[in-house]
């Protein structure tokens, strides 16, 4: 299990468990985080589960792919540099204690 920290954009954070070989979208909802509707459920077709990977994360969560980074033209707040969709990044061991930022809206 790996704990990931949400931080909603008033600045509350919560924290979640996440099981190894999950996604951070799947551990959101599953831990109950408003700010993340994942309309598609994870197929990379909605952009309703954005978020901002904190700076400290940022390489070790690496880049979006090709049909992410598409996607991620479409999302609700403004597309960063630390943007990502959260139902394409992969929970392991290496990412215990990932920070990510939810934006305003999805």
């Amino acid at each position: 299990m790996s704990k990931i920290f949400f931080v909603h954009p008033g600045g509350e954070t919560q924290p979640v468990e996440a099981a190894d070989g999950s996604t951070v979208m799947r551990a959101a909802l599953i831990g109950g985080v408003d700010g993340i509707t994942a309309d598609c459920g994870g197929e990379v077709s909605c952009a309703t589960c954005h978020v901002f990977v904190d700076e400290a994360w940022h390489e070790r969560v690496g880049s979006p792919g090709l049909d992410e980074d598409d996607m991620l033209e479409f999302t609700a707040c403004t597309r960063t540099p630390h943007s990502r969709l959260s139902c394409q990044i992969q929970i392991d061991d290496d990412l215990d204690g990932l920070v990510v930022h939810l934006p305003e809206s999805q």
